[in-house]
Parts: C-alpha cells; sequence; structure tokens
C-alpha cells in the first residue's frame, strides 16, 4: 500500500512515526509544504488550494491508495472537498481529540492548543457542537501564535519557546484543567515542556488514533498488500532536517520537490 501524507511542516512527521510504528509493508510519501507555512495563518482558499495540489501531485507521482491530511487546519478547510473530488482513495484527516479528552477529564475542565485557523474553523466549532458539551465540563481553548514556526526551527528547548508556553498553560493550571489535547500535529514534539509546566495532566494527540483508523479501513478494502517498507520524506521550501532526526531517527533521507499549480 502507498500512503501519502502531508503538513504544513515538520508536524506530520508524528503521524508518519505512528504509522511506521503500525504498518511494515508499506511505502510512505510525506510532504513537509514548507514553502507556504504555517498553514495556520493563511485563509480557508489558500489552504484549499494548497491541498488541493499536493494531493493531485502525489496521485500523479506517487500513485497512492491512501491520503492523510495529518493537519488539523487543512482538516478544517480541505477535507470535505478532498473526499469529493478524490473517491478512490481512503481519505482521513485530523481533528483535535477533545472527544477522547472528555473521557479522560476529572475535573471536567479541558484545554485545546491549536492554531488560530483551527479555533475559527467551522469544523472544529461543529465538532464541540456534535460532542454536545454540557454544564459540567468546560472547555478552554487557546490558539499558539507563533509555536509552529518555534517548533520548525528547532527551537523547541529555548526560552522564547518555554515562555510562550508559559503564557497560555498556567492560566490553564489556575483553572484546574486536567487534560490537554495538543491540536496541531507540531504540537507533540515539545510534549516534554508542556509536562514541565502542568506535570499532573493528561496530554491527548491523534496519531496513534490515525493510524488505527488508516489500519481498520485498509483491510476493509483489501488495500495492506506486501510492499517494500520505505519512507520518503519531501519538502517545498526549506527544511530543518535536524528535527526530522529528531523524530523519526537518523538517515532519513529528505529531497526538495517543486509542486505546479494543478499539476497539470
Amino acid at each position: 500500500m502507498r500512503i501519502g501524507i502531508f503538513d504544513s511542516g515538520l508536524g506530520g512527521l508524528t503521524v508518519v512515526k505512528e504509522i511506521a510504528n503500525k504498518f511494515k509493508n508499506v511505502e510512505i510519501n510525506y510532504i513537509a509544504d514548507t514553502k507556504n507555512a504555517p498553514y495556520g495563518e493563511k485563509t480557508e482558499e489558500e489552504i484549499l488550494k494548497f491541498s488541493k495540489d499536493i494531493t493531485k501531485y502525489l496521485i500523479k507521482n506517487h500513485n497512492i491508495d491512501a491520503l492523510v491530511v495529518a493537519c488539523n487546519t487543512a482538516t478544517s478547510a480541505a477535507i470535505s472537498y478532498l473526499r469529493e473530488e478524490f473517491k478512490n482513495l481512503i481519505i482521513i484527516g485530523i481533528e483535535p481529540g477533545v472527544k477522547p479528552a472528555l473521557s479522560l477529564t476529572k475535573t471536567g475542565n479541558i484545554g485545546v492548543l491549536a492554531t488560530n485557523a483551527t479555533i475559527k474553523g467551522q469544523k472544529y466549532k461543529n465538532l464541540l457542537n456534535s460532542l454536545c458539551i454540557n454544564s459540567c465540563s468546560n472547555i478552554y481553548s487557546q490558539s499558539c501564535p507563533g509555536l509552529v514556526e518555534q517548533i520548525e526551527l528547532g527551537l523547541i528547548d529555548d526560552v522564547q519557546t518555554i515562555k510562550m508556553l508559559e503564557g497560555w498553560l498556567l492560566p490553564m493550571k489556575d483553572k484546574s484543567i486536567d487534560t490537554i489535547v495538543l491540536g496541531c500535529t507540531h504540537y507533540p514534539i515539545i510534549e516534554h515542556n508542556i509536562r514541565k509546566i502542568l506535570d499532573k495532566v493528561n496530554i491527548i494527540h491523534t496519531g496513534e488514533a490515525i493510524a488505527k483508523r488508516l489500519e481498520e479501513l485498509s483491510r476493509k478494502l483489501d488495500l495492506i498488500r506486501s510492499t517494500d517498507f520505505k519512507v520518503n520524506i519531501y519538502y517545498t521550501g526549506k527544511l530543518n532536517t535536524s528535527m526530522v532526526n529528531i523524530v523519526l531517527g537518523p538517515k532519513v533521507k529528505c529531497e526538495k520537490i517543486e509542486i505546479k499549480e494543478n499539476n497539470e
């Protein structure tokens, strides 16, 4: 099975890692669209265009069987269109793990860290409405401007990164929040620093759940077949390869590509 995965940068590598742990006979083609990063600061129209062009590129150049939109922001902006346009593909998106958070919380107070585009997006609002959040549950949605950029630069333990996290997390501590949802695939990379600030919290991210869902759908459609295991990492702008090594380990090759508009 050939799997295409994309994100605006390094964050989707946390999903690649979980899928690589789950599947041993797949080819994974990951695109970090660093030329257009961060998606969280772009309009929905721009994000939809990037998502369409990347999907067409993966189909044309890698003949993918499944697509994982490893970005909460792109999922919110583009997943409905992609599923309608590319009906022959398994297409899986990502959404903040509010549902499992509701099962874990003891205090009824949940914090969600995400990009501004995710929090303002209609898909996130629909998610909260569909879960029928009752008066016993308080959801505190916190946008984190600049955090993706810090991670992309490899500044995961930088003083400024810690100050940013403290500014968002310490008020949550005062609100007795006991469960944090990482609503961006970049954020698991700095989970260790979140735990230093809020040491007794549940932290939820969705990479493992995405891998499990992909396995379920691929088995249902009989797409699991023997393929040489391979992970290909591509990027469209600049890439901090040292961060790739931190997430996936050493010796992962990265190649710069150009994605032309509409891949005509």
